[in-house]
């Protein structure tokens, strides 16, 4: 029997890599929905390709104009209000949530109690939504895999599990981003291209801002704390340049294990989807010269003064998280307009989130969707209002 797969955010890069892997096992499969915002265009041929029967564009102007081509034999939605009329009663069997932005934190909740198991590459919906997701998962018996590299490869060092049983320690790497080596007094006038060139992973515009900040790494922080529940005590980032190392778990009993892959997203997804260690892909071979120079350092606030913010997280789950996350997205967005420099992103986030109506925000508890959704929307208009 076929399974029964549903991917958010299709057309973009982990979209995109998940489908070219079923292609390679089309048989196997059935794909019952695909979801865009705007790219419509690659959204159809996608569809047509995969005999997709529903889709959705979430953006309103993109979707009036797919409807004006008056496509046959395809449902197409502008939102995600009909995902229990897509999937009526039924379960799904696997649901790749790679919506980017905290917009695919709605979806990605909506849609567990439709599936047996989803993989979660949304960041905003375990930092800001962890809390209703995990209830919503148990509620629904609906199996969660992080698909963030380093998540990936603490669950899998955990036996694909989310435990913090016995650890001591765990590591997360980092490569350091384009600006490692570069002299910090430079870094104030570097270019918005220069920002985006990562050095080993291909990437969007806003996450590949976020790992030049090292602010990417700090939100990973907060995933990994709350995927699996250990205190921040316990987390650490170090860097490692050529992101060969995606993990590092020190056990109490002495032991330590890191997980080793080549920096393609293509292998957690591959295992996301079937679970199955007895099921091959096609990889490089191991690396020995990279393994002989692995060169970790510590990752210095000094030249990533967002690493910073680490000392202003409550173990608690709070709203403080969304508000954080609410202006990086103002200020990189800023950026990338050319409003402000590249230094000022970091001194801007941690002169804001250090204000006293955000920072008291660590105290309070989000109860459900609708009042994440609020929280982002009063921070996204209180940053507007300030004068950045």
């Amino acid at each position: 029997m076929k399974k029964k797969i549903a991917v958010l955010g299709s057309t973009g890069s982990l979209g995109k890599i998940l489908l070219k892997l079923i292609q390679s096992n089309k048989k196997n499969f059935e794909i019952v929905l695909l979801t865009a915002n705007e790219n419509y265009n690659l959204l159809l041929k996608q569809a047509k390709f995969f005999n997709v029967k529903n889709i959705i564009v979430s953006d309103q102007y993109k979707y009036e104009l797919i409807k004006k081509k008056k496509i046959s034999g395809i449902n197409i939605y502008n939102n995600f209000n009909q995902l229990r009329h897509i999937f009526k009663k039924k379960k799904i069997d696997y649901v790749l949530s790679a919506i980017t932005g905290f917009h695919g934190l709605e979806p990605t909740f909506n849609i567990i109690k439709h599936t047996k198991k989803i993989a979660i590459a949304n960041k905003e919906s375990i930092i800001c939504g962890w809390s209703i997701i995990e209830k919503e998962l148990k509620k629904n018996k609906t199996l969660f895999i992080p698909v963030d590299s380093e998540h990936f490869s603490i669950w899998s060092i955990l036996n694909n599990k989310i435990s913090n049983s016995n650890i001591e320690k765990i590591y997360l790497t980092a490569s350091g981003g384009p600006f490692l080596n570069s002299n910090i007094s430079n870094l104030k006038k570097v270019s918005i291209k220069k920002t985006l060139s990562h050095p080993t992973w291909r990437m969007g515009k806003k996450i590949s801002v976020d790992s030049a900040t090292m602010m990417n790494k700090v939100f990973e922080i907060i995933e990994a704390k709350k995927i699996f529940n250990i205190d921040y005590q316990k987390l650490e980032i170090i860097i490692h340049p050529k992101s060969y190392v995606h993990a590092i778990v020190k056990f109490e009993n002495g032991l330590t294990k890191f997980l080793v892959h080549d920096p393609n997203m293509k292998i957690p997804i591959f295992n996301s989807l079937y679970n199955d260690p007895s099921l091959p892909i096609k990889t490089k071979k191991i690396d020995f010269d990279i393994l002989n120079s692995l060169n970790f350092k510590k990752a210095s606030s000094k030249r990533y003064p967002s690493l910073k913010i680490l000392k202003l997280l409550n173990n608690k789950e709070s709203f403080f998280e969304t508000a954080l996350l609410t202006i990086n997205d103002f200020l990189v967005d800023k950026f990338l307009k050319k409003q402000i420099s590249f230094n000022d992103i970091s001194i801007f986030l941690i002169k804001l989130i250090s204000l006293k109506q955000f920072k008291n925000l660590t105290v309070k508890r989000p109860k459900n969707l609708k009042e994440i959704k609020k929280m982002y929307d009063y921070v996204s208009l209180k940053i507007q209002s300030l004068d950045i």
